[in-house]
């Protein structure tokens, strides 16, 4: 079993079956996988994107100026980030925000040893804000924190159960992948998260699992040892 894990979770996938916004059904579910992996003693932090509610790329190409497009995103993960501390404060979870920029008192400024400290003391650290700096997506702030507070892998919860060689919303012959390298995902051009993300993750020894976390029980399966989603390695 993992002792800590950077979990990322996608924004899109908070609105459920909305098309805007956060489902608080949906919000609810994660609480409660969250909380039952962390009884466990796994220490656990979290990054979770904004595109629920801004995307600063989309932004970009409708006309905001990228670097205003990109902070307006960092504000909509910390929305999400507070709804998820929220959510698991009332399933009775313990949870810290910490912030890539000073937002006192919406949540501490992060560190690495804030963070440590926090998932030590049985606290679900939330690290919002993505890196602080434009033209770094949520993904690339994971792969960050998860570096920085020594995470054993990075989980990354998406709607799909893992990769495939194609999208499989799109190509019902798409074939999921059990296992698969960093060098076979830059030869096949697979989009699991982007460029950057993934090479800081293969240059610092950072496994990632993508698994389906809107299935609930898919989280405490996965750390329990079961077969879920699809590991990304080092040869």
């Amino acid at each position: 079993m993992y002792k800590r894990i950077l979990l990322k979770l996608s924004g899109e996938s908070l609105m459920g079956e909305q098309q805007y916004g956060i489902d608080e059904n949906r919000l609810a579910a994660y609480a409660r996988q969250i909380k039952d992996i962390a009884a466990l003693g796994v220490e656990i932090g979290i990054v979770i994107g904004g595109g629920n509610i801004f995307r600063g790329l989309s932004g970009a190409g409708k006309g905001f100026d990228r670097v205003k497009g990109d902070q307006m995103g960092m504000l909509a993960t910390t929305i999400n980030a507070l709804a998820l501390s929220s959510a698991l404060s009332s399933a009775g979870q313990k949870a810290r925000v910490l912030t890539a920029v000073n937002m006192f008192p919406i949540g501490e400024q992060y560190s690495k040893w804030k963070a440590i400290e926090a998932m030590q003391n049985g606290e679900i650290a939330i690290l919002a804000g993505g890196t602080g700096c434009p033209y770094f997506t949520t993904d690339t702030g994971s792969a960050l924190r998860g570096i920085e507070i020594e995470a054993d892998v990075m989980l990354k919860g998406t709607r799909v159960d893992g990769i495939y060689t194609a999208d499989p919303e799109k190509d019902p012959n798409a074939k999921k992948f059990d296992r698969i390298t960093y060098d076979e995902i830059y030869d096949r051009g697979l989009k699991i998260m982007d460029l950057t993300a993934t090479t800081l993750c293969r240059d610092n020894h950072l496994p990632i699992i993508v698994f389906n976390m809107d299935k609930e029980g898919n989280l405490l399966k996965l750390i329990t040892g079961e077969n879920i989603g699809t590991l990304v390695y080092e040869k």
